[in-house]
C-alpha cells in the first residue's frame, strides 16, 4: 500500500511538471502573436511629402484607393491591390481588370464622383497637378488625402514611386521586390546591348506628321536609349523637339521608332511611304519599328518591358542569341 502510494505520488509530480512544461512553451507563443499584431499596426500613421510639397499622413492601411493617372493604377495592380483600387481614370487601359473599374474622368476628373466612393487616399500625379490643384484641394477639404506622386524623368525616380506607394499602401517588401527584379532585368538588357560595337542612330517618333516631335537630351526618353547603347540622333538638342523634313533628312538615322500605333493606322507603312526620304537609311533598311507606347512612356512596373522591346527592335541580333 505504502509503494502504491509512493508511485501514485510520483505520478502526480510528474504529470504537474508536464503541465508546467507545457504551460511554459504557449506563454511565448501568445507573446510572439502579440509583438507580431503591434509590428503590423507599427507601419501606421505614415506621413511623407509628396511632389508638390505637401505633408500627407495616413493614419491607417488605406481600404479603398483612387488612381488619377494609369502609371499609379500598374502601380498599386502590381502591388496585389487590384481590390482596394474602386476608382480609375478614363484613360487606364492596363492591366484587364483596371477597365472595370468606376471611371473618374480624365484629365479633367469628376471631383463629385471621387468624394462620393469615400476612398481612404486619392493617388494624383505630378505631371497634371498643377492643372488640377483645385480639384485636389477640394478633395483634400473633403477630408480625403491626396498624394501627389512624383513625375518620373529616370529610372531611379521611376523605382523611388513604387516605392514611395508601397509605404503608403503597407506594401514595402512587394515594392521593394517589384523594385530589384526590374533592376536586375534593366541590368540584363545592359550587359547584352553592351557586345554592341558600333551603335545604331536613332530617331524615336512622339507624335506622326506632319508635325513629328522627337526627344532630345535632358528627357527620359533619351536616358533609356542611353541605357540601351543607342546614339540618339537628336541627342545634341534640349528636350522635346519637331523636326522638319530637312532636319530629319540631315539626321539620316539608321532606325526610325514610333510610338503611336495605338491611335494611327499602319505608322510603319506610313513613314516608309513618305516622299522624298527615300535617302534616309532606315526608310532604305526598311528599319522602322513601332513599339508599345504605354510601355516605354509610363513610369510604372512595365517600363523594362518597353527598354526590352526597344532595344529588340534596334538590335534584332543581339536578343535572338
Amino acid at each position: 500500500m505504502k509503494k502504491f502510494s509512493s508511485l501514485w505520488m510520483l505520478l502526480v509530480l510528474v504529470a504537474s511538471l508536464l503541465l508546467a512544461a507545457c504551460g511554459n512553451e504557449t506563454e511565448p507563443k501568445k507573446v510572439e502573436k502579440e509583438t507580431s499584431k503591434i509590428e503590423e499596426k507599427a507601419e501606421f500613421p505614415v506621413t511623407l511629402t509628396d511632389a508638390v510639397g505637401k505633408e500627407v499622413t495616413l493614419e491607417t492601411k488605406p481600404e479603398k484607393i483612387v488612381s488619377l493617372i494609369p502609371s499609379n493604377t500598374e502601380i498599386l495592380f502590381a502591388l496585389n491591390l487590384d481590390k482596394a483600387v474602386v476608382g480609375v481614370s478614363d484613360f487606364d487601359n492596363y492591366p484587364e481588370a483596371a477597365t472595370k473599374k468606376e471611371k473618374i474622368g480624365g484629365m479633367e476628373f469628376n471631383v463629385e464622383k471621387i468624394i462620393s466612393l469615400a476612398p481612404d487616399v486619392v493617388f494624383a500625379h505630378a505631371s497634371g497637378a498643377h492643372n488640377s490643384e483645385a480639384g485636389l484641394e477640394q478633395i483634400r477639404q473633403a477630408g480625403i488625402p491626396v498624394f501627389v506622386v512624383e513625375d518620373a524623368q529616370s529610372f531611379d525616380t521611376v523605382y523611388n514611386s513604387i516605392e514611395t506607394i508601397g509605404k503608403l499602401t503597407d506594401k514595402k517588401a512587394e515594392a521593394e521586390k517589384l523594385v530589384k527584379d526590374m533592376q536586375v532585368k534593366l541590368a540584363d538588357i545592359k550587359e547584352k546591348v553592351a557586345t554592341v560595337s558600333e551603335q545604331k542612330s536613332v530617331v524615336v517618333e512622339v507624335s506622326p506628321a506632319p508635325e513629328i516631335y522627337t526627344t532630345g537630351k535632358n528627357t527620359f526618353m533619351n536616358e533609356i536609349l542611353t541605357s540601351i547603347n543607342v546614339k540618339n540622333a537628336a541627342g545634341d538638342q534640349e528636350g522635346w523637339i519637331q523636326l522638319t523634313e530637312e532636319a530629319y533628312i540631315q539626321m539620316n538615322p539608321q532606325v526610325i521608332i514610333t510610338t503611336y500605333g495605338n491611335y494611327v493606322e499602319n505608322p510603319v507603312n506610313q513613314v516608309l511611304g513618305r516622299k522624298g526620304w527615300d535617302d534616309i537609311t532606315a526608310i532604305k533598311d526598311k528599319a522602322v519599328y513601332d513599339v508599345d507606347a504605354d510601355r516605354v512612356t509610363r513610369p510604372g512596373p512595365r517600363l523594362i518591358e518597353g527598354v526590352e522591346e526597344l532595344a529588340s527592335a534596334i538590335y534584332p541580333d543581339v536578343f535572338k542569341k
